[in-house]
């Protein structure tokens, strides 16, 4: 499979694609030769090209175009937003110039021309939100003066939304042919009523009828009363056994119960069913008194990938507290030698503790893949980041090869994107581990959903000064802790498994010179 985009070939082999190097403008008839022959050494393997473009040269009211529509821009993407076109009608384009700016369900990302040529028509209008995969949304022509000729150009209905396969068209029910209508039955035959057991009698409820005045009072625990309240039985038939007679929870057990009381229970229920037709109307909210705020792909993409965690991933959660003095010293004394070159922060202590912890207990870096479970052997540690848009998971690959320094340096280049809006998507897809931490929002304890298909997630706490007993002349010690939970899927890591992985990285934390190691 063959095809040829501005200066770049990218050919299919062997079930990958792979990018070479092509002169400008070169035909696909003359590179056929490197069909059915081994790729150049130059050649380097590339992910699937994320685009889809239709060249069509055959059509009797247009000449030739390319019909450029919504590409997956990510892996999970159903749908983006067109943000913004960055060019108009008529506008030429270069090799790699932005077109639009596309809202996914992960971030806003910039889509760059695929093809050398004119706008010729934009199809979808800059905010139409929730646009399918493969919809076309422009036309691009070689040809300047053909621009013209597509003013008034739709894309044929078959094309209008092909991303999502269309629901067949359930199969017309065959019309029946005319049939006489049967002659009514004679009057002298009505239908038979039906049984009495098909509609029982009313059957009046068992609760007690309320006490005449002057009645003597009864005595009864009040696990008694609940407990007779329960069973439907009548309190003024049982003999109490407590003192003075006070009916007690066990002489309510011992009761017998009415039969006639339990074939009323069902009945007694009936009523209830029809109690919310009868209910009051819900209260709306008067207009003005709040606002509706629409829903951004990020924000949608956010509710489903926590509504199938929490609903697939059986979690548990783990909770260790872990003593920081030392480990704030270590931090203090090596941003005061970087001379303003570095400062570290706690966060980047936490992922290189993370990574080595993890690969103390390698199946703590598993994922669950329904046939099998698949352990990694390298360290992708995610890092929520907050943003205007929500939350995203920046990812420190490979954090189990890099020291404290490049840590810090990746994660302020992957913050400052993310705040931005410009992580590229393989900055945030993936990881095998999750961090999260409110500790410096003030946060001291919390428990976080399991970021999907991760098997644990990191919740960090804020550090607070504690007093802790002590053998010296005071009988105490202030140390600075944290309390830091895990989350764990159950399917792949199991209590102990998750135990050990904090046990280590408590070890990591409070001994951070073993960070060096």
């Amino acid at each position: 499979m063959l095809r040829h985009v501005t200066r770049r070939l990218v050919v299919r082999a062997g079930g990958s694609w792979h990018e070479l190097a092509a002169k400008s403008h070169s035909s696909p008839r003359s590179l056929s030769s490197l069909l059915g022959k081994p790729l150049p050494s130059s050649s380097r393997t590339i992910r699937k090209p994320q685009w889809r473009i239709q060249h069509v040269r055959m059509m009797s009211d247009y000449p030739p175009h390319f019909r450029i529509d919504m590409p997956a821009l990510s892996p999970t993407m159903e749908a983006g937003t067109i943000v913004s076109w960055s060019v108009s009608e008529g506008d030429e384009l270069g090799e790699g110039d932005l077109l639009a700016q596309i809202e996914t369900d992960k971030a806003t990302m910039d889509f760059e021309a695929p093809e050398v040529g004119y706008l010729a028509k934009i199809l979808v209008p800059s905010g139409t939100p929730d646009v399918k995969l493969g919809v076309p949304v422009c036309i691009i022509v070689e040809d300047k003066d053909d621009i013209a000729k597509f003013a008034n150009y739709e894309p044929p209905a078959a094309d209008a939304a092909p991303a999502t396969a269309p629901a067949p068209e359930p199969a017309p029910e065959p019309t029946p042919e005319p049939v006489a209508a049967p002659p009514p039955p004679p009057p002298s035959a009505p239908p038979t009523p039906p049984p009495a057991a098909a509609a029982p009698p009313p059957v009046t409820l068992t609760t007690p009828p309320p006490q005449p005045a002057g009645s003597p009072r009864i005595m009864a625990s009040p696990m008694a009363k609940a407990l007779a309240a329960r069973r439907g039985i009548d309190l003024s038939q049982v003999v109490g056994s407590g003192a003075d007679g006070v009916i007690r929870a066990a002489d309510v057990e011992a009761a017998p119960v009415a039969a006639p009381a339990a074939a009323a229970a069902p009945v007694a229920a009936a009523p209830a069913v029809a109690a919310p037709a009868a209910a009051a109307p819900p209260v709306v909210a008067p207009d003005g008194s709040f606002t509706e705020i629409p829903l951004t792909g990020m924000r949608k993409a956010i509710a489903k990938r926590l509504t199938q965690s929490k609903q697939e991933i059986p979690h548990y959660y783990l909770t260790i507290e872990v003593v920081l003095d030392e480990l704030l010293s270590v931090r203090s004394q090596l941003n005061s030698e970087g001379t303003g070159k570095f400062k570290l922060s706690v966060t980047d202590f936490l992922i290189k503790a993370s990574s080595k912890a993890l690969l103390d207990v390698p199946a703590a870096n598993s994922q669950w893949a329904d046939t099998c479970i698949r352990q990694f052997h390298n360290t992708d540690i995610s890092v929520a980041v907050a943003t205007d848009s929500g939350l995203i998971t920046p990812i420190v690959f490979t954090a189990n090869n890099k020291g404290l320094k490049q840590i810090n340096s990746d994660m302020n280049e992957l913050k400052n994107k993310a705040v931005e809006g410009k992580l590229q998507p393989n900055e945030f897809q993936g990881g095998t581990f999750t961090i999260s931490n409110l500790g410096m929002m003030g946060i001291q304890h919390f428990t976080a959903v399991i970021n999907p298909p991760q098997s644990c997630i990191l919740a960090v706490g804020a550090p607070e000064k504690k007093m802790v007993p002590a053998d010296n002349e005071k009988g105490f010690v202030v140390q600075t802790v944290m309390n830091v939970s895990l989350s764990c899927d159950h399917r792949v890591v199991d209590g102990a498994v998750g135990a050990q992985w904090l046990d280590s990285f408590k070890g990591y934390l409070e001994k951070p010179l073993n960070l060096l190691l």
